[in-house]
């Protein structure tokens, strides 16, 4: 089995970024939206337009994921789905999502609607603006997560 990377493409910020790095390793993508979004025009870019049904893209991705896919995403509960379908899963700032630390995010996340659902019209800090380091990072945790599952792969397919 080859690693693949699928991406929440919605409103992803590093698409480029992982055209470049999947190109570099060989690595197939999915880009997966709702609406149609321009993709390069490369054998190893798949563009999955899926309909506008709530979590259409997110039920495709995680239907997809598995152990030897990248997940990109900032969707927690998506994560949390992949994670459980033992897939890798980053987040756009490269921050990686783990079996360890998605409960922590999730209960994070139902905090912070319950703050903004008492809010009445205050605000309530959102994340914080998208950086050249969290770009940098994301590029870095990538690599890495490709690396580490093409070595998985290779192994399971000597065995």
């Amino acid at each position: 089995m080859s690693p693949r990377i699928l991406v929440d493409a919605d409103a992803c910020p590093v698409k480029e970024e992982i055209y470049k790095v999947a190109w570099r390793h060989g690595v197939p993508v999915a880009v997966v939206s709702n609406m149609r979004l321009r993709v390069p025009d490369h054998p190893l870019v798949e563009r999955v337009t899926v309909s506008d049904a709530f979590d259409a893209a997110d039920d495709w991705i995680a239907g997809a994921a598995g152990p030897a896919t990248v997940v990109i995403t900032a969707d927690i509960l998506l994560a949390d789905r992949a994670l459980k379908a033992g897939a890798t899963v980053l987040g756009p700032t490269g921050k990686p999502f783990t079996t360890s630390s998605i409960g922590a995010a999730i209960a994070t996340r139902a905090i912070m609607a319950d703050l903004r659902a008492g809010a009445a019209g205050d605000a309530v800090g959102g994340p914080a603006p998208f950086s050249k380091a969290d770009r940098s990072r994301f590029l870095q945790a990538l690599d890495e997560a490709l690396v580490r599952l093409k070595r998985g792969c290779a192994r399971a397919s000597k065995s």
